[in-house]
């Protein structure tokens, strides 16, 4: 699959392994580093300090993943080009890309204390769970620039098909941060702050890392001269597709939030359960985003190409192996969930939580395994406006799911809402494909 072919190809198992194992090895190392932040924090003595990482946590992905359209979109837009065999028109995106993600970074970072001021105030921790976030928040939020970049280079290199590249740069990225993680958390007794600026380090190292492997292979190092960078219509596409992902994006993070809110209303204790039994779903679904990757890769293409039999087979194989995965990774965090909680935590109490809802933390990866995958067809294929509405309404129903499940069975009523949301993703998702299809590739002729 060489960058820029064009053209037909043939979609099998072997493709789709080959670009969904590397990634799915890369991003199981970030819930792996939430593992590690949580078990050093958890290891703190300190159940404020584990409620202030989980606050914390979810903050910076409510602001962050909101720009996730970073990656999705370059991803698309890299792949479709690719599709067509326009190498020149693969480097612009990925220069109009890099240049939106480091303005947009630098201005979070200069955002950050009104940002963690309006996260607190809607959150409503504890006090002491709220100096623990403050002092995590305040040096996370400085590696804003290079976390966005670092979305616009794996974009662009899962767009081209090289995701053990992309593999290879969460790897680096990741486990940066987990050894230096456990190195100022503990080690040297940095605590929450120490956690934190692992984070930064790691994030930085990818970004060096990950522009000197991307610009060695460019034709034009300059952005000055690429041909059509500030195209009107390309800027005016670019735009329309973030805008209707940050959407997309944003409503997804507001259900995370929504649940981490509500969570906080039932006591220190159950949000720090919780917490550690956010990272099972972390686990599933950065398991399952691999496949994802592969699907917008082979559905970008195939749309690009204009060859409608490689986007029928890609989704039919990629849907086959994302179900295999998401009863195997459920199967495996239920046998092993006690022994990970134990790990995790040394509260008791805590412990005792996690234990009662270890199984609907487990079967997220069923209950989102079509989600997952409709999301990396629709990013590949660059149906926006259509993913963007159909979140809008499932959300409601995760709405609906809340005020009647959750004042019924409390925080089972909580996870128990979070997997009929992460269903009814999938559905409403996968319902619009056919016409979507059919319009795309009337169109391409």
């Amino acid at each position: 699959m060489r960058a820029g072919a064009g053209g037909g190809f043939e979609v099998t198992h072997r493709m789709v392994l080959g670009l969904a194992l590397p990634m799915t090895l890369g991003f199981l190392t970030t819930p792996l580093l939430g593992i590690t932040d949580t078990a050093v924090a958890g290891r703190l003595g300190d159940a404020d300090a584990l409620a202030g990482l989980a606050i914390g946590a979810v903050l910076f992905d409510l602001i962050f993943a909101s720009f996730n359209f970073l990656r999705a979109s370059t991803t698309a837009l890299t792949a479709q080009a690719w599709g067509r065999g326009e190498t020149a028109e693969q480097e612009a995106v990925f220069w109009r890309a890099l240049i939106s993600a480091l303005a947009i970074g630098a201005a979070v970072m200069l955002a950050g204390p009104l940002l963690l001021k309006l996260g607190l105030l809607l959150m409503s921790p504890t006090e002491g769970a709220a100096r623990a976030t403050g002092e995590w928040f305040s040096l996370r939020i400085l590696s804003g620039p290079a976390t966005l970049a670092n979305y616009a280079i794996l974009g662009f290199l899962l767009g081209q098909g090289r995701s053990k590249t992309g593999l290879l740069l969460q790897a680096l990225i990741n486990g940066v941060n987990i050894a230096l993680s456990v190195l100022f958390g503990l080690t040297m007794q940095g605590g929450i702050a120490g956690i934190a600026l692992a984070t930064v380090t790691g994030e930085v190292v990818g970004m060096i890392a990950g522009l000197v492997i991307v610009l060695r292979g460019f034709q034009a190092r300059d952005p000055r001269r690429i041909s059509g960078l500030l195209e009107r219509g390309k800027l005016a596409r670019l735009f329309s597709l973030n805008a209707d992902i940050m959407i997309r994006s944003f409503v997804l993070l507001g259900a995370f939030f929504l649940m981490t809110r509500i969570g906080a209303q039932f006591g220190a204790e159950t949000l720090a359960a919780n917490a550690v039994l956010m990272n099972f779903f972390m686990v599933a679904g950065f398991w399952l985003d691999g496949l994802a990757n592969a699907a917008e890769t082979i559905i970008g293409r195939s749309l690009g190409a204009g060859y409608r039999p490689a986007f029928d087979r890609g989704l039919r194989l990629t849907g086959y192996w994302s179900l295999m995965l998401a009863i195997l990774t459920s199967l495996i965090l239920a046998l092993a969930g006690r022994p990970i909680i134990d790990f995790l935590t040394t509260s008791e109490p805590v412990r005792a939580i996690a234990y009662q809802h270890l199984p609907w933390a487990a079967i997220t990866a069923i209950s989102g395994c079509l989600a997952f995958l409709m999301d990396g067809v629709f990013i590949g294929a660059a149906w926006s406006k259509a993913m963007r509405n159909r979140m809008l309404l499932a959300f409601a129903g995760f709405g609906l799911c809340l005020w009647s499940l959750v004042p019924l069975a409390g925080n089972t009523g909580l996870w128990l809402s979070l997997n009929l949301f992460l269903f009814l993703r999938g559905v409403f998702l996968a319902i619009a494909v056919p016409k979507l299809r059919a319009q795309s590739f009337r169109a391409s002729q």
